[in-house]
């Protein structure tokens, strides 16, 4: 197995966590950055050429009915973006240096501020792998200042605000969070909420459609 292949499968194995919990299909809601149907549909499989074949044949045997998900079979009109991405998308994953809660919490909230579905819905179900309660997703969407979070927990939900809002954190949330992160994390923290909110914008603006089996925002998240 090459090192990409390598990557490719954690980055996988990951999302294969979202068909393992849900078996109903959400719909798009009424906020006019979720499109009804894709701008670019995720190709079917007898559409790959070479390059995507070789991409995605070794995906298949990690979904259910080997579909390869909807996020990735669109990524795949453009090959070489496909492959630069599931490499990044796998550090930020599998061998980031944050807590993989942390990690989830930082994912949810960027999703939610961009109003991505689609990634928030994803997102849930690996949330929840992670540790992440069912109240505290609910919560993520209520912000910082909602009740019940540690002040950990609010400065890093205060940090992906201030990235989302000014792609810039003030020193007091950068000294609230190194004060617990060494330098790596931090760096990862960053990487994290820009790896994210990249992808929503990919979602939106493509019209990714939500999966079988994923939800999507949490009811009493008072869009």
């Amino acid at each position: 197995m090459t090192v990409m292949q390598k990557m490719a499968y954690m980055l996988v194995s990951t999302l294969l966590l979202c068909f393992m919990v849900f078996t109903d299909i959400s719909c798009a809601n009424d906020d006019p950055g979720q499109l009804s149907e894709p701008r670019l549909a995720p190709l079917g499989e007898a559409e790959w050429n070479d390059d995507q074949s070789r991409l995605l044949t070794p995906l298949k045997k990690h979904f259910p009915d080997e579909k390869v998900i909807n996020i990735i079979t669109t990524v795949a009109r453009n090959p070489k973006l496909l492959e630069a991405w599931l490499s990044f998308s796998s550090h930020v994953l599998q061998t980031s240096s944050l807590p993989p809660r942390d990690r989830e919490l930082l994912i949810l909230r960027i999703g939610w501020l961009c109003r991505s579905e689609y990634e928030f819905g994803q997102h849930t179900l690996v949330g929840k792998q992670v540790g992440l309660s069912d109240k505290e997703i609910l919560r993520i969407t209520r912000g910082a200042d909602a009740d019940g979070w540690s002040e950990f927990d609010a400065a890093l939900i205060r940090s992906v605000d201030e990235l989302h809002k000014d792609a810039f954190m003030t020193d007091e949330i950068w000294h609230a969070l190194s004060a617990g992160y060494n330098e790596k994390q931090m760096l990862d923290l960053i990487f994290t909420v820009g790896q994210y909110n990249l992808v929503c914008m990919t979602l939106k603006s493509l019209g990714v459609q939500l999966d079988q089996g994923v939800p999507g925002f949490p009811e009493g998240a008072g869009l």
